[in-house]
C-alpha cells in the first residue's frame, strides 16, 4: 500500500536549483556567523594521525628545552701550569657539558701533566731560562689537545710560594718572558692569566678538589673535608669554620645549594724546605735558643741530620745564604740526628713570633687559626714523609714518632745501604721532615696521636689531590654559571648547534598533520573566530610555560612578548598556536 503523503520531486524545483548562481552559494556560506551543520563522524585515521603528531611535537619541543645543551657532546679542554717552589708542572684536561652541568674526567684517561725542574723563582736571574722551561711544558700541551681546538682552549700560569719569595721586579721578569711564549702558543691566553696566586687561593682550590673528590662538593658544610697542605716553601690550612674570624682569613665559595665558610691561610716560609734552611740558620747565627743541650757546646750540632752525614756534599744547598755563609755553616755544624731534639727545635721554630699575636688564639708564629673542626687530609709532603715510613693512612702520627726516632738515630752508611734506590738529596731531609710534621700537627695545631680524623693522602679514587684541579673546577663551574644564566642559549643554539634543525622538524610534524586534516575533512572559520581563540590559547600557554618552566626573565612572557628572543621563535610559535587553533576549532 502506498504512502499518500510520500513526497514527489518537482522538476522544476530540480532545474531552478541547476540555474541558481553559484556565486550566491558561495556569498551564503561565506558569511560572518555561518557554520555548514554536518552529522558527518571524524575520521578515525585523521583523528589518530592528528594526535599522534601534536603528541611527538610536545615531546620533540620539550626536550629542545629541557635537554637541548646536551646535544653539545664534543670534548673541550683545559690547560694549567702549575708554577710550584722546586718545579714546574702542566696539567692538561678534557670535560664535557651535559644537562648543564660540568662533566669532568681527572682518571688518566681524561688529564695529562708533565713537570720540569727547577722551580720558576731558580730564574730571577735567568728569565730566558724560564720561557724555555714554559715551552717545553706547551709543546706537551700542544701533543694532548687538538690542533683544531687550541684556538678555543684557555692556558694559565698560576705561581705559588716560590715566587711569593722573590720581590716584584723579579717576577715581572720571569712573567713577561713566560707571557711572550704563552702568547705564541697558539692558545687562548690574556696576560692577566700569567700570576702569583695568594696563599689563600692555593688553600682554597685544594680544599675545592679534595671534596670534589670524596663527592662531598655540594653537600652541607659539615660533611666537608679539610686540607692541610705541606709544600716547599709553604703550608696550607683549609676547612669551614662556624667561629667568627678576621676578614682576612674568611673566604666563602658557593657551589651547588650551599655557601661555604672557610677559614683558608697559607704559612709562607713554613714548608718543609724552607723550614729546614731557617732551622739550619737559626743553629748557625744563634740567633734562636733551642732547648737541647747541643747549644751550650763549643760547636753547635745539628739534631736533623744523622751521624756521618758528609755536609760538604750538600754544596749550599740547604741554606740560601751567601757563599760565605755556606761555607762557614759547612764547617761549624755537626750532624748528631737526635729526633726528640729536632722535634724541640722546628717547635721553637712554629711558635716563634708568638709574642706578636693579636688574636685570640695563634697556633703558630702570630698567625691566627681557629680550632680545627671535621676531618682533614694532610697531602703533598705529609703524603711523601709518611709514605715513606710505610705508616697507616689513619693514625700516622704515633706511627710517625717511632720511625723518626729510629731514622734520626742510624748512622748515615746504614740509612745508604738501607734505601740505596733513593738519591741522597731526598734521604737526608726525612729526619727533619718526621720531627717537623709532629711538631707541626700535633704540638702546634693540637691534634692528638690517635685522633682518626685525620689522614694522609696523595689521592682519592683516581683523582689526584692537586691544588691546579680545583682551580680548574671553580674556573670552569663559574663560565658554565654565565651561560647558563642565558637560558636561550641551548634553545636557540649556539655554534654547529642542531637545535635549529630539530626545530624545524617540529614545525614540519605540525604542519604535515595540518594539511593531511585539511585535505580529509576541510572547514570554515571566521577570521573573528580565528583571532579570538588564537588571543586565548596562546595567553594559556603562556602562562603553562611559566609554571611548568620557572625561569628568568619567565619562559611564556619572553616568547610571546619579546622582540629581542628572535624571529625564528615568534614566527615558529605563532604558526604552531595558529596550526593548533585551527584543528582544535574545526572539531
Amino acid at each position: 500500500m502506498r504512502r499518500l503523503n510520500a513526497r514527489t520531486v518537482n522538476p522544476s524545483s530540480e532545474e531552478e536549483s541547476k540555474d541558481m548562481d553559484p556565486s550566491k552559494l558561495q556569498f551564503r556560506a561565506g558569511r560572518p556567523g555561518f557554520r555548514p551543520p554536518t552529522n558527518k563522524q571524524p575520521n578515525p585515521r585523521s583523528k589518530c594521525c592528528l594526535y599522534t603528531s601534536l603528541s611527538i611535537a610536545i615531546l620533540l619541543f620539550c626536550y629542545i628545552l629541557l635537554f637541548g645543551n646536551t646535544v653539545k657532546g664534543s670534548k673541550k679542554y683545559g690547560v694549567v701550569i702549575d708554577g710550584g717552589s722546586t718545579g714546574t708542572r702542566i696539567h692538561v684536561f678534557n670535560y664535557d657539558v651535559r644537562n648543564g652541568n660540568l662533566v669532568l674526567d681527572f682518571s688518566e684517561k681524561g688529564r695529562a701533566s708533565m713537570r720540569v725542574n727547577p722551580g720558576l723563582s731558580a730564574y730571577a736571574e735567568n728569565p730566558q731560562g724560564a720561557s724555555a722551561a714554559v715551552g717545553q711544558l706547551v709543546e706537551f700541551a700542544k701533543r694532548n689537545v687538538p690542533r683544531e681546538r687550541w684556538g678555543d682552549t684557555e692556558i694559565r700560569l698560576m705561581a705559588t710560594a716560590g715566587m711569593r719569595l722573590l720581590d716584584k721586579e723579579d717576577q715581572e721578569k720571569i712573567f713577561n718572558a713566560c707571557r711572550r711564549t704563552l702568547r705564541a702558543s697558539g692558545f687562548m691566553f690574556r696576560d692577566d692569566w700569567a700570576s702569583v696566586i695568594s696563599g689563600s687561593d692555593e688553600g682554597l682550590f685544594a680544599w675545592v678538589v679534595a671534596n670534589y673528590a670524596l663527592g662531598t662538593l655540594g653537600a652541607e658544610p659539615t660533611q666537608t673535608t679539610g686540607i692541610i697542605e705541606l709544600g716547599g716553601a709553604s703550608a696550607q690550612v683549609t676547612f669551614v669554620s662556624n667561629e667568627p674570624m678576621p676578614p682576612e682569613f674568611s673566604r666563602k665559595v658557593k657551589f651547588g645549594n650551599f655557601t661555604y665558610n672557610l677559614y683558608s691561610h697559607s704559612l709562607l716560609h713554613f714548608g718543609q724546605n724552607v723550614a729546614s734552611d731557617l732551622l739550619k740558620e737559626s743553629l748557625l747565627l744563634g740567633g734562636q735558643e733551642l732547648a737541647t743541650e747541643s747549644l751550650h757546646r763549643e760547636k753547635p750540632m745539628d739534631p736533623c741530620t744523622p751521624r756521618g752525614y758528609d755536609l760538604e756534599k750538600e754544596d749550599g744547598k740547604l741554606s740560601p745564604t751567601t757563599l760565605i755563609e755556606k761555607k762557614r755553616y759547612i764547617s761549624t755544624l755537626f750532624p748528631n740526628g737526635n729526633f726528640s731534639e729536632c722535634r724541640s727545635a722546628s717547635l721553637k721554630l712554629l711558635q716563634k713570633g708568638q709574642d706578636k699575636c693579636s688574636y685570640s688564639t695563634c697556633y703558630i708564629g702570630s698567625t691566627f687559626i681557629p680550632k680545627l673542626q671535621g676531618k682533614f687530609l694532610a697531602t703533598e709532603n705529609f703524603f711523601h714523609t709518611s709514605k715513606f715510613f710505610r705508616l697507616r693512612q689513619k693514625l700516622f702520627l704515633s706511627g710517625l714518632v717511632t720511625a723518626g726516632e729510629q731514622f734520626c738515630g742510624e748512622d748515615w752508611s746504614k740509612l745508604t745501604k738501607k734505601y740505596n734506590s733513593l738519591v741522597e738529596e731526598d734521604l737526608i731531609r726525612y729526619c727533619f721532615s718526621s720531627a717537623y710534621i709532629v711538631a707541626l700537627l700535633h704540638d702546634s695545631l693540637g691534634i692528638a696521636f690517635d685522633d682518626p680524623r685525620i689522614e694522609y693522602a696523595s689521592q682519592v679514587d683516581s683523582i689526584p689531590l692537586d691544588w691546579a684541579l680545583g682551580a680548574f673546577i671553580l674556573q670552569s663551574a663559574a663560565e658554565l654559571d654565565v651561560k647558563n644564566s642565558d637560558w636561550l642559549t641551548p634553545v636557540i643554539g649556539g655554534e654547529s648547534s642542531p637545535l635549529p634543525f630539530l626545530f624545524g622538524i617540529f614545525l614540519v610534524v605540525v604542519l604535515i598533520s595540518w594539511f593531511v586534516l585539511r585535505w580529509g575533512k576541510p572547514q570554515l572559520k571566521t577570521i573573528y573566530d580565528l583571532e579570538k581563540d588564537s588571543r586565548l590559547l596562546a595567553k594559556k600557554l603562556m602562562h603553562s610555560l611559566d609554571f611548568w618552566f620557572p625561569s628568568e626573565p619567565p619562559l611564556g612572557k619572553a616568547l610571546f612578548k619579546n622582540r629581542d628572543i628572535g624571529g625564528i621563535w615568534h614566527t615558529g610559535i605563532g604558526v604552531i598556536v595558529w596550526l593548533v587553533i585551527e584543528q582544535v576549532g574545526s572539531r
